[in-house]
């Protein structure tokens, strides 16, 4: 079974950094867009970062210049570099990605379960 697992999670205070890390584990061929997402108390989920295989990246606006994302297609892997952190990027964040199980090219899309993300002092 394709699960997504997060960790790195937890609470910092304003100015301060995390890391969160997202590893793809059971038997598949090949990913292709791996994301974060998050979602606030009472907000819609949103787009934090996203990369392609190729590295490609897209980032939401409230979080360039202060998040990175990368990935590793070995280990795959999706990390998210969390830098200069605010009270309002508080959220659960999501790994997202697109999984080809079998090799036919056809992608199904995953989440993860969630890690949190408390930013205050």
């Amino acid at each position: 079974q394709v699960q997504l697992v997060e960790s790195g999670g937890g609470l910092v205070q304003p100015g301060g950094s995390l890391r969160l890390s997202c590893a793809v584990s059971g038997n598949i061929f090949s990913t292709n867009r791996m994301a974060w997402y998050r979602q606030a108390p009472g907000k819609q989920r949103e787009l934090v970062a996203g990369i392609n295989r190729s590295g490609s990246t897209s980032y939401g606006d409230s979080v360039k210049g202060r998040f990175t994302v990368s990935r590793d297609n070995a280990k795959r892997t999706v990390v998210l570099q969390m830098n200069s952190l605010k009270p309002e990027d508080t959220a659960v964040y999501y790994c997202n990605a697109d999984i080809d199980k079998y090799g036919t090219t056809r992608y199904n899309n995953y989440w993860g379960q969630g890690t949190q993300v408390t930013v205050s002092s």
